[in-house]
C-alpha cells in the first residue's frame, strides 16, 4: 500500500511538472492574420485559356492580402475564359476574365473585342487604360485603313518569357458592334497595328 501511494505521488510530480514546463498557448492576436481560402492559378496561364480545374487551385493567404473580385474555391471560375495573362499563385478575380467582371462599366452598346497585333513590340507600348487607333493594312495595299478609333484598351496581353510568341500581341479593347464585326473581318486578311492618339 505504502508503495501504491509512492508511485501515485511520483506520477502525480511528473504530471505537474510536464503542465509547469508546457509552454503557454499563444494569444490569438499573436499567430498572425487569419488564413482564408482564395483561387488561384495552379500555372501560368495566357489569355484566352478556358479555366478547368487543373488550372486552378485553392491557396490561403492573409485577408488584407485577398484582393477584391476573388473566389474563394475553383468551382465559380469554370469554364470562364482569361482576357489576360495570371501567373502561377495568381488569385483570379473577375477582372482578369471576359465577361460581366470586365465589361459591367462599358457605355450601352459596346463590347469588349480582341485585337491581336503583328508587332510584339508594339503591344508592348499599350497598357490597359489607354485609347488607341487600330489600323489595318491588307497585302498589297499602299495605305492603311483606320477600323476604330480612340478605343479603350480594357486588358494587354504580357507574354510571360522574353520572345515568347505564344498570346502575345493581345489586346483586348471596347468599341461598338460594327466596329467590333470589322475588325474580326479585317483579322482574317490584314496586319493589325496600333496608333496611341493625344488624350
Amino acid at each position: 500500500m505504502h508503495a501504491l501511494r509512492r508511485v501515485a505521488a511520483a506520477l502525480l510530480a511528473a504530471t505537474a511538472l510536464a503542465l509547469a514546463l508546457r509552454p503557454a498557448p499563444v494569444p490569438a492576436a499573436a499567430r498572425g492574420p487569419a488564413l482564408v481560402p482564395v483561387a488561384v492559378a495552379a500555372t501560368d496561364l495566357a489569355p484566352g485559356t478556358e479555366l478547368t480545374e487543373e488550372r486552378l487551385t485553392v491557396a490561403r493567404l492573409p485577408g488584407d492580402a485577398v484582393p477584391d473580385g476573388s473566389s474563394a474555391s475553383a468551382q465559380p471560375l469554370l469554364g470562364r475564359v482569361l482576357a489576360g495573362s495570371v501567373r502561377a499563385g495568381e488569385p483570379v478575380t473577375d477582372v482578369r476574365l471576359v465577361g460581366p467582371g470586365l465589361t459591367d462599366l462599358l457605355p450601352a452598346g459596346q463590347v469588349a473585342a480582341p485585337v491581336r497585333l503583328a508587332d510584339l513590340a508594339v503591344a508592348a507600348l499599350v497598357h490597359a487604360g489607354d485609347r488607341v487607333d487600330v489600323l489595318a493594312t491588307a497585302p498589297d495595299a499602299g495605305r492603311a485603313e483606320v477600323e476604330a478609333a480612340g478605343a479603350l484598351v480594357l486588358a494587354v496581353d504580357r507574354p510571360h518569357d522574353a520572345g515568347a510568341e505564344a498570346g502575345g500581341g493581345l489586346l483586348l479593347i471596347a468599341v461598338d458592334r460594327g466596329t467590333a464585326a470589322r475588325l474580326a473581318a479585317a483579322a482574317t486578311t490584314s496586319t493589325l497595328t496600333v496608333n496611341l492618339p493625344r488624350p
